[in-house]
């Protein structure tokens, strides 16, 4: 069992500095900081409480009906997110490794789970199935946002890829959960 743990351990470790390495074009090196720099904010709790509670708020059905479990989802999804970085107590890969990229602002609170993951995967998923007849269009647009927070949280030196699974599981699961309430129905 202790080789399976180090064989993980080894190899989770390798797959974050491969995430978190810097392009060797200068170019590319500062659109993709800017870019996972700035989405990654679409996973704070700012943005995502917000823009669901003025989609439940000021949306039209069905939008403002996905607005509302959106905003539940996230509330929600951060009970467990608080449960196990107060449990694990994992630090951050910059704190743990040497050689981690960081990005401008580095974060103090434990590293397990991630909860910007987390939170823009139990926003995204109401918002995903409000309108079923636009999920062939607002799948791709889901995806590239969905992957680029939780790269970015690698690639900016404050997850493990584990935090980063772990969050997009409890997401899913809570906004399933929550969208799957039949009283949620108009």
């Amino acid at each position: 069992m202790e080789k399976l743990r180090n064989w993980f351990h080894t190899g989770e470790h390798r797959m974050l500095l491969w995430a978190n390495r810097r392009p060797l074009n200068p170019r590319v090196s500062v659109w993709l900081g800017r870019w996972l720099g700035s989405i990654t904010h679409m996973g704070g709790a700012t943005f995502t409480l917000f823009t669901a509670l003025s989609l439940g708020l000021m949306g039209t059905y069905p939008w403002n009906i996905a607005g509302w479990q959106s905003l539940a989802a996230v509330a929600i999804s951060h009970i467990p997110v608080f449960i196990a970085k107060r449990k694990f107590k994992r630090l951050r890969p910059y704190q743990a490794l040497q050689n981690v990229n960081t990005g401008k602002r580095t974060l103090i609170d434990p590293s397990f789970p991630s909860g910007h993951t987390t939170a823009i995967f139990a926003w995204m998923l109401p918002l995903m199935f409000a309108e079923t007849a636009l999920m062939i269009l607002l799948l791709p647009v889901a995806i590239i946002l969905l992957i680029s927070v939780a790269w970015s949280r690698m690639y900016l030196g404050l997850h493990y890829p584990s935090d980063v699974v772990a969050g997009a599981v409890i997401g899913s699961l809570t906004a399933s959960l929550v969208s799957s309430l039949s009283w949620w129905s108009a």
